[in-house]
């Protein structure tokens, strides 16, 4: 059989480009402007800073933000937790382990809006009523369950990587199944479950799709905010938000990826 070689097919480079340019071309012009002085948002007048500092001022958007902050926190503890608990469970070979670990990460395969809409409909079934009274409370439920796979991948993928010798020797050494795991084991997963938490905190951060079916009145979250707000149209200021939460989430993810590395190279 004959390997085949994308990069010997006619055009490859120039589609290759053209892709790339269809997805980040939009970011880039987004970002511009967000520097524009002008009101409009695609009628470029000068650089400048002024929507910034609107953005930061503005009292919606600081309620905003400070909502999703506090549901990706606490998201983020819980769900890595969860998943830490999960790894270590799945870890040893057991009957069903496929099915398991395939349950687990099935929030990663299935479209969000199925899993949105699958979990409003468990809070109606459960007689959670979405409004003033549960506040934050069904909107970090859900982001909970949505971040557990994200947190679990990183922290099953170091698992894997241990050298089982050290465990061994921990046992050897008459170490109980909790000095093993405080001592050892978590040492050794910290970098990973670090990694883990910073991709849950931004996918939680970053979420709109299940935060707007689940969220009642008052937990606004950015991404709801943003959408919120462009249905009067498109200023300055949504691109400015949509600059900053962009830049959050690169920084937190070459953060994720540089701590997944440096547990590799333990």
């Amino acid at each position: 059989m004959i390997a085949l070689h994308l990069k010997k097919l006619p055009l490859t480079r120039e589609i290759s480009l053209l892709i790339l340019a269809y997805l980040y071309l939009p970011i880039l012009v987004l970002i511009a402007y967000s520097f524009n002085a002008n009101r409009s948002a695609t009628v470029w007048t000068e650089f400048s800073f002024a929507w910034y500092g609107r953005i930061l001022a503005n009292p919606s958007i600081q309620t905003a933000a400070l909502n999703s902050i506090i549901v990706a926190s606490i998201a983020t503890v819980c769900a890595t937790a969860i998943a830490l608990l999960a790894a270590l469970a799945t870890y040893r070979p057991f009957y069903g382990q496929k099915m398991v670990e395939g349950g687990i990460s099935l929030p990663l395969i299935l479209p969000e809006i199925v899993t949105a809409v699958a979990t409003l409909l468990l809070f109606m079934a459960l007689g959670i009523k979405l409004g003033l009274l549960t506040g934050l409370l069904t909107v970090i439920v859900a982001h909970i369950g949505l971040c557990i796979p994200f947190a679990y991948l990183p922290i099953r993928a170091r698992l894997n990587d241990l050298d089982k010798s050290l465990l061994e020797a921990a046992n050897d050494l008459y170490a109980n199944p909790w000095q093993v795991f405080r001592r050892v084991t978590l040492p050794l997963l910290w970098p990973a479950v670090l990694s883990g938490s910073v991709l849950a905190f931004v996918v939680s951060l970053d979420d709109f799709i299940m935060t707007f079916f689940v969220a009642g009145p008052g937990s606004t979250t950015l991404p709801v905010y943003i959408f919120s707000a462009i249905k009067a149209g498109v200023t300055p200021e949504i691109n400015a938000i949509s600059t900053l939460m962009l830049v959050i989430s690169i920084v937190l993810v070459v953060l994720a990826f540089w701590l997944g590395q440096r547990g590799k190279n333990q």
